[in-house]
């Protein structure tokens, strides 16, 4: 039987906790690079259909043949994206989380190479980048493992972060059940990281505290895919800076969190990237400002943070 949490819409309220953040920091700022590119809707891949989702194009119907224009956008990421976001990263030395698409780095040795000698935070994303919302869950389950398993072979070093992104309402129970998983980031609802509770495995009937790291879907650069969303690079530019400059101010007595989405075939193209450089620039120009990896998110909230100060 699947476990259904409840809904939590108080969260920590006017409550904040001051978060701690090293160095007196306002604001723990994380920058999470998504590499999915190969591991998309393909029938190449064994899928029944061409991928439709988070791409140059919009409306895109599903073929159940090969859709050739959309492999090529997403085999930008692979081919030269994910190199003008990771040389940039190293350049500035600035910490980077991968949330890495399991089947995805299988298909590209160099990535996986440059992951493992660069000593990147690799979060689990999952075996391959398609909806779980109807996925059975011994399905889900037997992903999820292979997913850890093949990471882990791959990079030498098993995650001990997950984030699915196109998750189910089964996934954070079954992350629950995984060995080492410390932590699940599907999640949006907040600024700060929080405990919650998830069924306990080795103890039936009972639940144990499970820590969560928001992510966000607005400083992302997905929103480049909709309609709704970012037309260039000055309109993703401002809305990052309005977004750090709000958290900053607010960290003057309660710090907070703030996460950019990348994707190497979005933001890894030439104009966007040069708003996220400007960025880079304008966060690398202020005092007390952590920018973290999220295993550092993590461990920081174990050991400042933990579960049974917060009751659980």
């Amino acid at each position: 039987m699947t476990y259904q949490p409840p809904r939590d819409y108080i969260g920590y309220g006017r409550q904040v906790p001051h978060a701690q953040w090293p160095n007196q920091a306002r604001i723990a700022l994380q920058f999470v690079l998504n590499y999915e590119e190969g591991g998309e809707n393909c029938i190449l891949h064994g899928d029944e259909h061409s991928e439709t989702f988070l791409s140059e194009m919009a409306n895109v119907d599903a073929y159940k043949d090969r859709h050739m224009s959309m492999e090529s956008l997403y085999d930008y990421g692979s081919r030269a994206g994910v190199w003008r976001l990771l040389n940039e990263f190293e350049k500035r030395e600035v910490p980077l989380t991968v949330f890495a698409i399991a089947t995805a780095l299988q298909r590209n040795p160099e990535v996986v190479q440059a992951l493992r000698r660069g000593k990147y935070d690799v979060v689990c994303h999952g075996l391959k980048w398609v909806h779980h919302q109807h996925m059975p869950m011994e399905q889900e389950r037997e992903q999820m493992q292979q997913a850890l398993d093949i990471t882990e072979s791959l990079l030498g070093k098993r995650p001990i972060g997950w984030y699915t992104g196109r998750d189910s309402p089964r996934t954070r129970q079954l992350v629950a059940e995984q060995t080492g998983l410390a932590y699940d980031s599907d999640y949006y609802g907040d600024d700060l990281p929080f405990w919650t509770s998830v069924p306990d495995i080795n103890n039936p009937g009972h639940e144990r505290p499970h820590l969560v790291i928001p992510y966000t879907l607005d400083t992302n650069d997905m929103r480049f895919a909709s309609p709704y969303g970012f037309s260039h690079g000055d309109e993703f530019l401002q809305y990052l800076k309005d977004h750090f400059d709000c958290l900053y101010e607010e960290g003057a007595e309660h710090p907070k969190m703030m996460s950019i989405g990348m994707h190497c075939r979005m933001l890894g193209k030439p104009s966007r990237f040069m708003a996220l450089r400007r960025f880079l620039d304008y966060v690398q120009s202020h005092d007390n400002v952590w920018i973290a990896t999220r295993e550092e998110i993590a461990r920081h909230w174990f050991e400042y943070h933990p579960a049974h100060a917060y009751g659980f």
